[in-house]
């Protein structure tokens, strides 16, 4: 059992963009609102005139928890790791993975920044790590 996502046909854009560390969504031509899984038509408004558009690659956290057991593979090495919901600047929400953000430094709101992460299958995902702030 693996915890990635199998590639398709549809999803293979998103995945290779991942891979070269961009973070593609799906806008919609009709209704012109961005969504978040991707799909092959609008959540809004039913259309079929989507097509991926990058995103800015930032976003506020909306809620986490603190995992400190998963038997699934790969997570369970990973143990503890912030499973966290963040809102794309593009309006979306996303759930995804914190990384690099101590526990008692996370705060609902603080803004983060995309990074993405590799895993043993080859599989590039997309994860969020507290943006910097300049001095």
């Amino acid at each position: 059992m693996t915890a990635t996502p199998d590639v398709d046909a549809f999803t293979r854009p998103y995945w290779d963009a991942a891979a070269e560390e961009r973070l593609l969504l799906r806008r919609c031509s009709a209704c012109d609102r961005v969504h978040h899984y991707p799909r092959e038509f609008c959540p809004s408004c039913w259309s079929e005139d989507v097509h991926w558009v990058a995103a800015e690659g930032r976003a506020t956290l909306y809620t986490w928890s603190v995992v400190h057991r998963n038997d699934l593979p790969p997570f369970g090495d990973r143990v503890p790791y912030v499973a966290a919901v963040v809102d794309l600047a593009e309006g979306p929400r996303m759930m995804t993975e914190v990384v690099d953000v101590p526990e008692d430094g996370l705060r609902i709101g603080m803004e983060l920044v995309v990074r993405f992460r590799t895993g043993e299958d080859g599989v590039t995902v997309p994860v969020f790590t507290a943006a910097a702030h300049p001095a």
